[in-house]
């Protein structure tokens, strides 16, 4: 039996002593994790963004202007931090990055109001800053429509309309809005995890594939592959399997900040949970093993995986749709581990459901083990004759 596992044991040793010999390691799998969940969560601590600085141009000074300008004021997620004189300016405050928006009452607004002749308010967002502008559209709007409908219920009732008759007509429909799950709007419990899971994701590209091909590089690779038996699996293994460990742990430790410290909901099991995340640890480095085995070169493996762990951020499905992606983009968040990750924290710690319905999530997970294996052939061939090529 000792005979037996002797290569594995051997090929262990030598991954761990590998772990501990280069810095690099240490930040890679402990370091920039940890550094991203503190700086991704304390970030968005406050949750919800609130209170956007805009800017109001009055070119119409009246007392309904004035009012319209209160009712900015006092939205909960705009904050009126300059009155400016014309369009011009305020457009450069825009540009300066001070202001994410502005709304613009013009010449004679309340005197072409009650002459009845259909003025216009516009209002302006930079959406180039997509949270703070939609929140500034998002104020704009809300006032603008119920300036519009007050006008038009002051106008009747002045006319002798009765209010009782008026109200259905400005208002017809109601709206009672349940926010389910994520009653306080909390971004922080949607794009915290997505960016931490995302740089995770990261790290253990990065990692799997630099730890594998550096061996190339270095002429070292007989010298492993002899260590694990003149076994690629068993020489895999031994290299891989204290990396799964510590970014296991990590990971774990990732989830207790954000479920325990920054109290994230959690309605469905943790521990299935804490499975997924162990899966998606073992699915990036099958994915890693893959692109190694693929292109056994540094520079061209580790672009690639850069180049993965960097889209995720944006073709995970996290900050929009798969569903409403252009062409076939839409296929490429499918061979994202982390995406299965994010659904899974999704349907259990925030829908709270029946493990049985992220099944599919983790057996996603599961089926990267098998892609990552499919190519570790070209990899012993290039072992056994490493060929450097910068």
């Amino acid at each position: 039996m000792g005979k037996t596992f002797a290569p594995l044991w051997k090929s262990l040793g030598r991954g761990i002593r590998a772990l501990v010999s280069r810095p690099e390691y240490v930040v890679a799998l402990i370091v920039v994790p940890l550094v991203a969940v503190w700086f991704f969560d304390s970030l968005l601590s406050r949750g919800v963004t609130t209170r956007v600085p805009v800017a109001i141009v009055d070119l119409d000074q009246s007392e309904m202007s004035r009012a319209i300008t209160r009712n900015l004021d006092v939205q909960q997620v705009l904050d009126i931090t300059a009155k400016c004189e014309s369009y011009e300016a305020a457009i450069d405050l825009v540009r300066q990055g001070k202001i994410f928006g502005f709304f613009t009452i013009p010449d004679n607004f309340e005197q072409d109001v009650f002459a009845g002749n259909n003025p216009t308010l516009n209002f302006y967002s930079n959406l180039t800053y997509f949270v703070p502008g939609t929140y500034s559209y998002k104020g704009f709007k809300a006032i603008a429509v119920a300036t519009a409908s007050s006008v038009i219920r002051d106008m009747a009732v002045s006319r002798g309309v009765p209010e009782s008759v008026l109200e259905p007509l400005v208002q017809p429909v109601s709206l009672q809005i349940n926010q389910i799950n994520n009653p306080w709007a909390n971004y922080a419990y949607y794009l915290g995890p997505s960016f931490t899971y995302g740089t995770l994701q990261l790290m253990i590209l990065l990692l799997t594939i630099f730890s594998i091909t550096m061996e190339i590089k270095d002429g070292t690779s007989p010298q492993w592959l002899r260590t694990g038996g003149n076994s690629i699996l068993v020489s895999l293994t031994g290299k891989l399997l204290p990396q799964t460990v510590i970014f296991t742990i990590v990971g774990w430790a990732v989830m207790a900040v954000q479920f325990g410290f920054n109290h994230y909901p959690m309605n469905g099991s943790l521990a299935i949970m804490l499975i997924a995340m162990a899966l998606t640890v073992v699915a990036c480095q099958s994915l890693g093993v893959f692109y190694a085995s693929l292109l056994p070169n540094p520079r061209l493996a580790l672009s690639l995986g850069a180049l993965t762990g960097i889209l995720a951020f944006s073709l995970a499905g996290f900050s929009f749709p798969v569903q409403n992606m252009y062409g076939g983009i839409a296929i490429f968040s499918y061979i994202l581990p982390v995406r299965y990750l994010f659904l899974t924290y999704i349907g259990v710690a925030l829908n709270g459901v029946d493990p049985y319905y992220v099944r599919y999530d983790l057996i996603a997970l599961v089926l990267f083990i098998p892609v990552g294996l499919s190519m570790v052939w070209n990899l012993k061939r290039m072992c056994k004759h490493p060929v450097y090529i910068p």
